[in-house]
This record gives C-alpha cells, sequence and structure tokens, in this order.
C-alpha cells in the first residue's frame, strides 16, 4: 500500500459513511471536482497538506482526524 492508497481508502470511506458524492465533498471543501477526482483517481500521489486541510473541513473533521485511521498508523508504506 502507498500513501496515496491509504488516502484514496479513507475518502471513499467517509464518503460512503456521509452519503455523499466526490462532488458534494469538492463543494464542501471550496476546492475544485477535478482536484477532488485526481487524488481519489490517484492521479495526485501526494495532495498538499492545504488540500487535505480544505478536504478535513469539508468533512467536518480536523487533519488529525482525517489522517488517524488503522491503514495510516499501522502500515509499512511501498513508498518510504
Amino acid at each position: 500500500m502507498t500513501y496515496s492508497d491509504a488516502i484514496i481508502k479513507r475518502l471513499t470511506e467517509l464518503c460512503n459513511e456521509r452519503n455523499i458524492t466526490i462532488n458534494k465533498l469538492a463543494v464542501l471543501s471550496g476546492i475544485t471536482q477535478s482536484t477532488v477526482e485526481n487524488i481519489i483517481s490517484g492521479k495526485t500521489k501526494n495532495p498538499k497538506l492545504k488540500t487535505l486541510h480544505k478536504l478535513s473541513i469539508g468533512l467536518d473533521m480536523t487533519v488529525s482526524e482525517l489522517l488517524d485511521f488503522p491503514e495510516m498508523n499501522e502500515t509499512i508504506f511501498e513508498d518510504e
């Protein structure tokens, strides 16, 4: 698993849990739909902290909460 894979999995799970689309997440976060789609598709391998911060705001959580999940904390990543 790469860092990108972990972020994709986390964002996908959070959107599914909250029953929101990628477009809705973009609107809530104040970033373009293409930016979110590029992250989710894996085109963007290393999203900026500013982007992760905006996504976390859109999901009504902190960046710490966004990044605090088992895959991020317990995985040895391929791209380290």
